[in-house]
């Protein structure tokens, strides 16, 4: 007797991934004539099973297109590619923006190396230090940490953080069955990473030797103890650091709350700069005065442009009540620093 068969078999990690693409808002199809593009209008196009390489999945292929999209932001998903040239180098630093990325939210899942990417770009991959989002002001590493923000915002988030958990549940399941040949793609599963008790995964690489005691985020909440402005819970100064961990703020070397973080600084008309520098406030048709911009940054702020050069306040001690209650450390100074790629 002949069947005919009325469902297909289907690989349960693409059904993840296809899902979790679904409820960020792609629809996901297959084709000989791409590798992996985007429409800019909802569609993101999948090389067809018969043009990719053996340890390429449709699952870590749909993964490293969506953190493209994070790195690239919100406004990315209305371009086509991303607003990325597929022709030329000019976009490479945002694609190593993109394997850092895909390297941070990988690995303290064991998913570091079985989701690595298959491209040209492998060998930058493979070189990235164990922890891929280090403190720095390095331009690419800036870049990933602000995609690493948006990891947690919509419409990424929970949908993203739900497929690689629902990955790395998979991949423990394929390990209770013995060890994988080393051909296979699951042999690179990795342990977890044990978390912190702030509930992110522990620091690993510098900030490994570090405690919460000398991270930036500790405060002392009304009652003295310790706190985490980042998990927003009661912590030990002594416990070891974890991967959000940061050495001393320094006002001089972020500048955050003075550059995009902020569009518009409102003054009051008792401001000491509205009399001593008119010439710095902005009238605005409603009345409201503002400090006066230059672009993307407060027209007052000087220096920070090439690297190593401190930024400086050129009317530090006429700044507005708004500057000066403005606080080091505080939930603005961390929005801020977010905003502009210095926090996670």
């Amino acid at each position: 007797m002949s069947r005919i068969p009325e469902h297909n078999y289907e690989d349960p990690l693409a059904r993840i991934w296809l899902t979790a693409a679904s409820r960020i808002g792609f629809r996901v199809r297959r084709s000989s004539d791409v590798y992996a593009s985007t429409d800019g209008k909802g569609t993101l196009t999948i090389g067809s099973r018969n043009t990719l390489d053996s340890d390429d999945s449709l699952a870590q292929m749909i993964f490293h297109e969506l953190c493209h999209s994070l790195v690239e932001g919100l406004a990315s998903l209305d371009r086509e590619d991303w607003g990325l040239s597929n022709y030329d180098d000019k976009d490479q630093s945002r694609e190593y923006a993109c394997l850092r990325l895909q390297a941070a939210l990988t690995a303290p899942r064991g998913l570091r190396w079985f989701f690595a990417p298959t491209t040209e770009h492998r060998p930058y991959y493979d070189a990235l230090p164990i922890d891929p989002l280090p403190p720095s002001t390095d331009p690419i590493v800036i870049a990933a940490r602000r995609g690493a923000v948006n990891a947690g915002r919509n419409p990424w988030s929970p949908h993203l953080t739900h497929a690689l958990e629902a990955t790395a549940y998979i991949a423990t399941i394929v390990d209770r069955y013995g060890d994988a040949p080393t051909a296979s793609l699951w042999s690179r599963v990795k342990e977890k990473y044990p978390f912190h008790e702030a509930g992110f995964p522990i620091g690993m690489g510098e900030r490994a030797r570090e405690t919460c005691g000398s991270c930036a985020w500790q405060h002392l909440d009304a009652q003295q103890k310790p706190r985490c402005r980042q998990a927003a819970r009661r912590i030990s100064s002594q416990s070891p650091s974890c991967e959000r961990w940061e050495p001393a703020l320094d006002c001089q070397d972020c500048g955050a709350c003075c550059r995009e973080a902020y569009g518009a600084v409102e003054i009051s008309a008792r401001d000491p700069v509205v009399k001593k520098r008119p010439e710095l406030v902005v009238l605005r048709a409603d009345g409201r005065r503002e400090l006066a911009r230059k672009g993307d940054r407060c027209a007052h702020l000087e220096g920070g442009q090439t690297a190593g050069e401190r930024f400086n306040c050129v009317i530090y001690d006429d700044r507005p009540r708004t500057c000066r209650e403005f606080t080091l450390g505080s939930e603005h100074c961390m929005t801020a620093r977010r905003r502009v790629g210095l926090s996670r």
